[in-house]
């Protein structure tokens, strides 16, 4: 396994999970709430995608120092945990729309 390639992926993976999520809550804003589904449907697979390229890292390292730590690494497991954030954030402000919206 290229260790750099995994993260640079991961990184990649994060960022696409992130902006679908963002997409959700802009559909969501206009009301368009099926291209919010849509969206947040494709930020949780990207997300899915994204997560198990950290298992993979976590199970090369098998608690043992194996994968290196770095700035580079830091920087993707931070994207990571942006784009769950967002994903968890996004389902809450597209389910506030639509109650607001029945109001």
């Amino acid at each position: 396994m290229n260790v750099d390639n995994v993260v640079m992926e991961l990184i990649v993976k994060s960022g696409e999970a992130k902006s679908q999520a963002l997409e959700a809550m802009a559909h969501a804003r206009c009301g368009e709430y099926d291209k919010a589904e849509i969206s947040l449907a494709n930020s949780r697979e990207a997300g899915r995608l994204a997560h198990k390229m950290q298992t993979a890292l976590i199970a090369a390292d098998n608690g043992e120092g194996k994968v290196p730590v770095n700035l580079l690494l830091v920087h993707a497991q931070d994207h990571l945990m942006n784009s769950m954030l967002a994903q968890d954030m996004a389902e809450e402000i597209i389910r506030l729309y639509q109650f607001l919206a029945c109001r």
